[in-house]
């Protein structure tokens, strides 16, 4: 769960709970809680915090996988249909920045459904 893979990445980077609630402006009960999996549904922008404090990705904390180890075995096709959009993202005003952003929040969204379809699993099968 994201709370245990937190608190792994933080005790490797040495951060007390208090330490890293502070570097990354978040609560520290909030944090606690969630690593305690007594909270599971941290917002984007808490993850965000998380991520940059902890020198990690969203995705890592979502599912346990690195951007960078999946780029390292995928092949990348830019064909010229991803060109085109990308240009006329550009000419538009995105930026990378912006870029990252949206990946983040549909990751993030996908995460959320996942976590949706299980807790109602669960919920039905007892």
């Amino acid at each position: 769960m994201i709370g245990e893979r937190i608190r792994k990445l933080r005790k490797s980077k040495g951060y007390s709970l208090s330490e890293l609630a502070e570097k990354a402006g978040v609560s520290k009960s909030y944090l606690s809680y969630l690593e305690r999996d007594l909270q599971t549904n941290p917002s984007l922008q808490f993850l965000q915090k998380i991520s940059i404090s902890l020198g990690t990705n969203i995705e890592y904390l979502l599912d346990g996988r690195s951007t960078d180890k999946k780029l390292e075995h995928s092949r990348l096709v830019v064909d010229d249909e991803w060109k085109k959009l990308i240009q006329k993202a550009i000419r538009e005003g995105m930026t990378k920045e912006d870029f990252v952003n949206y990946r983040n929040y549909l990751q993030f969204q996908k995460w959320q459904s996942f976590n949706r379809k299980d807790s109602k699993e669960e919920g039905t099968s007892g």
